[in-house]
């Protein structure tokens, strides 16, 4: 199957509308989320123009939503922060942005690899070692938690893997604004090759350079356009990963990343939080009404001395006329606005399985089941998450067993992994101890070492114990052999009675 520009052009790109400003709208199109695929890299070498078309497929359709997706996540909440939403000059324009959108990934990121995904090889102790120096190389817990924030993200996140001039393995983040992965076309969905473009330098002028990874090449290509310009070949390098080296990560099976589905609730509430903050502000600024047969000589002077002197005039039958003031502003529903905000807020949370930290009942019960209940949604979540996580995690170990094994470094049975993630959850360790003791539990001293925070290495702390306990006994020389033992006292015998 052939790409062709000409039809990703036809096609209707519904790009994201929020219903605040332009009204009802979709989010994204399909083609912001479909994967590109291809019968072979062999024909799509052979045809350039249609790498090309992918690539200006990416930027019209693709980046554009995670174009979108990265603002969010920046606080740069692009409905509420671009143009001008009042029309009349004279009121206030507060426009806010919340950054729901970074609290729920951090959240998550923080939720999945607070605790180290764990990466290791039971059967064998020295491969085992190798696989910790690679990922301690790589520092792959950092690396790792990055991938899963990007997850968050876009629903996509890529990583690069090979070896740098000390021949060593080394895998990187790559940027998912300017990476994708080339799939062929049959049920099985296998990678053929991995695209990376970007401009080296700044201005308008400089060309793109593309780099393609196939299963045994590195292809780097230049062109200043996509559209307008052919793809000409720079370099062509071999690798031995005997694979696809840049690998895809995906969310979920949409590649939706964990807020982008409610967008237009993080809009709703910019909205509604700018007409408070507008309100408060126009509250201040509200005009000044005056009913009555008043005379006013100076009313700038009482502006400025922030009083308001209403002298009445005699009406005209003789009588005492008589004045009024007050502001003319719009009243405030306190408690309808205020709720709904809150539907707002909770709805937000609600949709992305996120808990509310403001709300004081979620905290409210210490109980370790009803904090999991809680978390239920997350944890569906959290499950999904890890499942596609875990197949591209392997991916890259079956690629670094290909380049070890070529390299003659050490072998290994991929399938033998054990990867462990450990969701990062508050321990009540007060009830557990209670429970555990209550039913005769009992447990070393190092353990009880082990369960207080500021005890950093517990062996060492065992060692102070012991030197204090030393410190403390009373020295004693017992005599040697040698020695005479000094005569017991006679006992005299005490009469009876």
């Amino acid at each position: 199957m052939t790409t062709d520009i000409n039809e990703f052009e036809t096609a209707a790109d519904e790009t994201y509308t929020s219903p605040i400003y332009k009204g009802a709208g979709v989010q994204f199109s399909a083609e912001a989320r479909m994967h590109y695929t291809y019968p072979s890299i062999e024909e799509l070498l052979a045809n350039p123009k249609d790498l090309s078309d992918m690539l200006q497929h990416h930027q019209q359709h693709q980046r554009h939503r995670l174009d979108i997706l990265d603002d969010y996540y920046e606080g740069e909440n692009s409905r509420i922060t671009q143009g001008r939403r009042r029309r009349e000059e004279h009121l206030a324009d507060h426009r806010p942005p919340h950054n729901f959108a970074e609290y729920v990934s951090q959240f998550i990121q923080g939720y999945m690899t607070g605790v180290p995904i764990r990466v290791t090889y039971p059967e064998d102790e020295a491969l085992n070692n190798l696989l910790l120096d690679i990922n301690r190389e790589n520092d792959a817990d950092a690396h790792n938690s990055e991938l899963i924030l990007d997850l968050s993200i876009y629903g996509r996140a890529y990583e690069l893997l090979f070896r740098d001039k000390s021949d060593l393995v080394r895998f990187v983040r790559l940027d998912a604004l300017q990476t994708f992965v080339i799939y062929d076309d049959t049920v099985e969905r296998n990678p053929i090759a991995g695209v990376r473009y970007f401009k080296r330098g700044v201005g308008q002028d400089r060309p793109y350079t593309v780099e393609v990874y196939t299963d045994r090449d590195i292809i780097t290509f230049e062109t200043k356009n996509f559209l307008s310009s052919e793809l000409v070949e720079k370099k062509q390098e071999a690798h031995y990963f005997k694979g696809v080296p840049l690998i895809e990560y995906e969310n979920n099976r949409f590649r939706q990343g964990d807020y982008e589905k409610v967008l237009p609730l993080i809009d709703l509430y910019d909205a509604a939080q700018a007409d408070t903050a507008n309100y408060m502000t126009d509250l201040n600024d509200a005009m000044l009404k005056i009913v009555g047969n008043v005379a006013m000589p100076d009313a700038k002077a009482m502006k400025d001395a922030n009083i308001l002197l209403l002298q009445t005039e005699m009406s005209a039958d003789g009588k005492e006329g008589s004045a009024n003031a007050d502001y003319i502003y719009k009243k405030y529903d306190v408690g309808g606005v205020e709720a709904y905000k809150s539907r707002i807020a909770n709805d937000i949370h609600m949709f992305t399985n996120t808990p509310n930290m403001n709300d004081e009942k979620f905290a409210g019960n210490a109980s370790g089941v009803a904090m999991v209940y809680k978390l239920f949604g997350l944890e569906q979540k959290r499950v999904t998450k890890e499942r596609f996580f875990k197949r591209s995690l392997m991916e890259r170990y079956r690629l670094v067993n290909n380049v070890l094994s070529a390299a003659q470094e050490g072998s290994f049975d991929v399938s033998m992994l054990d990867i462990t993630f450990t969701p990062n959850l508050p321990k009540n360790v007060k009830d557990e101890l209670e429970m555990f003791s209550q039913n005769g539990g009992r447990l070393s001293n190092r353990t009880l070492l082990e369960l207080l925070s500021f005890i950093d290495d517990p062996a060492e702390e065992e060692e102070r114990i012991e030197e204090e306990e030393e410190s403390k006994r009373i020295p004693y020389d017992f005599p040697s052999d040698d020695e005479e033992q000094p005569d017991a006292p006679a006992v005299k015998d005490e009469p009876n009675g």
